[in-house]
């Protein structure tokens, strides 16, 4: 094998890009065999990236501001799947964590005090807060008592769930399915970003996600904190053995997990509607940035762009139905992209194999 084939093998970055164009290869045979135009899906992906509308030649600034609102939660949730997997686990509560986040920002804009910055700042932080607090039971029932994040995160995304309605129902103006409209102090809108997209629902949470994407970085790998971390996720009896408080990182790193995902539930709430949910089921975005981080290799960059791509196919979801597509395709694409997130794992195993093949042979040529 050449160097060059080998230096891809290696590459995480390189494996992430194949595996995407894996899975819209795919895709396209699948729109094909269901007789439709493969080139329409591409040309509500162009317009959901760039809002220039092949058919007419009109371009709308709208579909841009879409996909970014979209893609602030996916690289959040994202985000809180990485911190954790760099620990070494698997953080599977990120929908609870984004739920509780949602919850506690909607009753805050709907009781805290109506005061210009103070209030939708007030509901943001507690949305932080109680999603630290929800990964942080699991970090500690993990570090302590040796529980399975796996086992308690799926447990504990229901129980938020049902706390969730039960909290909400009881909220001002609650129906089934809202609450009554939340005050203008409330609101992360920003009506620069609404004049130039074209009223597109682009909040001042895209700073916000800019923040926690660039502290994700400087924590992972600028601090003793992330080294420590990392040193956990690598080899956790080596890394108390040299030292380092397995038990703290492991409860910090699901606090720091749990916050991103809480984030992203307040910048939902209180960005892309103006009145309370009460939610008959999950959103979906901590389950979906399980497979952003993964698409990511849990790194800031890497998680930022796989969140872009989620965003994009959800805002092309539309205009594919629009333009004849199912916008179930999306779906399956994206299941797609993460079944083939494995070909790493195989790739890795088949250069080892070439590995020890070479070396039998200079063994076996001496």
């Amino acid at each position: 094998m050449t160097t060059t084939k080998k230096r891809w093998i290696e590459s995480d970055g390189a494996v992430s890009v194949l595996v995407v164009l894996m899975g819209f290869f795919v895709g396209t045979i699948l729109v094909a065999l269901v007789g439709k135009n493969p080139l329409n899906m591409y040309k509500a992906l162009l317009q959901a990236l760039s809002g220039y509308n092949i058919d007419n030649g009109r371009m709308n600034v709208r579909y841009i501001g879409e996909t970014l609102n979209y893609s602030v939660p996916f690289i959040l949730c994202g985000l809180s799947m990485g911190f954790a997997n760099r620990v070494g686990l698997f953080n599977i509560g990120g929908e609870g964590q984004y739920i509780m986040g949602l919850t506690l920002a909607q009753t805050i804009a709907l009781l805290g005090p109506q005061v210009p910055v103070v209030h939708w700042l007030l509901a943001i932080v507690a949305a932080i807060v109680i999603g630290a607090i929800w990964g942080g039971m699991v970090g500690i029932l993990k570090a302590r008592y040796e529980v399975s994040e796996v086992v308690s995160t799926i447990m504990l995304n229901y129980v938020a769930l049902y706390l969730s309605r039960i909290i909400c129902l009881q909220l001002p103006g609650a129906t089934t399915y809202k609450t009554a409209n939340f005050p203008k102090t409330a609101l992360i809108e920003n009506l620069f970003f609404q004049k130039i997209t074209h009223n597109s629902l682009l909040n001042n949470g895209i700073f916000m996600m800019i923040g926690a994407v660039i502290i994700y970085w400087y924590i992972m790998e600028k601090t003793s904190l992330g080294y420590g971390m990392r040193a956990t996720g690598f080899n956790k009896d080596a890394a108390r053995a040299s030292g380092i408080p397995v038990v703290k990182s492991i409860t910090i790193s699901m606090a720091i997990s749990g916050a991103f995902a809480g984030l992203a539930g307040g910048i939902v709430a209180l960005g892309s509607f103006k009145y309370g949910r009460v939610l008959a089921g999950m959103d979906n975005y901590g389950f979906d940035g399980i497979a952003v981080a993964l698409v990511g290799n849990c790194t800031a960059l890497g998680t930022t762009l796989a969140g872009l791509l989620f965003g994009l196919l959800k805002n092309a979801q539309a205009l594919m139905q629009g333009k004849q597509i199912p916008k179930e395709i999306t779906f399956i694409i994206q299941g797609l992209i993460v079944i083939f997130i494995a070909l790493r794992s195989a790739l890795k195993l088949y250069q080892e194999f070439l590995d020890k093949r070479k070396l039998q042979k200079e063994v076996g040529i001496k």
